[in-house]
């Protein structure tokens, strides 16, 4: 089948992509919700508060929004959340609220590795990405597992906009309906599709791994590196629960 010929299979058929974009928080890493419910009991307030502040707050998602397009440094979005926080009765301080905000919220292995072996397989990679703080993503060697990375605040774009979803596939030299955006917000989605890019709403590695291979033809190649060159993401134990 040529590649028009998958592009236009009809619905229920495998719609074959060539490319993955992926988001960060919640994809690659453990759910942010329920690290952002974790930090607000650790605070000493509703779990559900920061959450809630995020959403609604009108002064606080501002902040959000310009803080994750870059026009906000770290330490005057923290100044912004603490006082919001201390408002709704938080004993917290500016300094270091980051880190504490992102603290429960860790590198999910099983969704990293098949990521490492999509790119293994030779599918084209973009990280997309709304920034957390200049350190968000530390804790992940990003530049190996992706082809591009297209991160909110360097770009000055966020999700769902959609030109942050056009500006991944212009890196990757591809077209929109070339690629599957794996994200883990239904809005975020939305915006990819508005770029001309299906989705998949991601919940686990082996829902996303099924996915990516009944809808869209993409498959992991097994293993992606071998144990001689084993790096960060690679998990260095246990059974590829994707693969269930």
């Amino acid at each position: 089948m040529t590649t028009e010929e998958s592009l236009a299979a009809p619905e229920g058929e495998t719609k074959r992509r060539r490319a993955v974009l992926v988001d960060f928080g919640g994809v690659l890493t453990t759910s942010v919700f329920a690290g952002f419910r974790a930090f607000g009991a650790d605070i000493g307030v509703d779990p559900g508060l920061p959450i809630r502040l995020f959403a609604a707050d009108p002064v606080v998602r501002a902040a959000l929004a310009a803080f994750e397009c870059g026009r906000r440094t770290d330490e005057e979005f923290e100044r912004i959340l603490a006082a919001a926080l201390t408002r709704q009765g938080a004993v917290v301080e500016p300094e270091g609220l980051l880190a504490h905000l992102r603290s429960a919220i860790e590198p999910d292995p099983q969704m990293i590795e098949l990521i490492a072996g999509i790119k293994a397989a030779g599918h084209p990679v973009a990280l997309v990405s709304n920034s957390l703080g200049r350190d968000c993503y530390d804790d992940i060697d990003i530049a190996a597992l992706t082809d591009v990375q297209v991160v909110s605040a360097e770009v000055g774009i966020r999700k769902p906009t959609r030109a942050i979803y056009e500006l991944a596939c212009r890196r990757l030299d591809i077209e929109p309906q070339e690629a599957v955006m794996i994200d883990d917000l239904s809005q975020n989605l939305d915006g990819a599709r508005r770029a001309g890019i299906e989705g998949i709403l991601h919940r686990s590695a082996s829902n996303t791994a099924e996915e990516l291979a009944v809808r869209f033809g993409v498959f992991p190649l097994l293993p992606p590196t071998s144990p001689t060159t084993d790096t960060a993401w690679r998990r260095r134990s246990g059974t590829r629960a994707w693969l269930r």
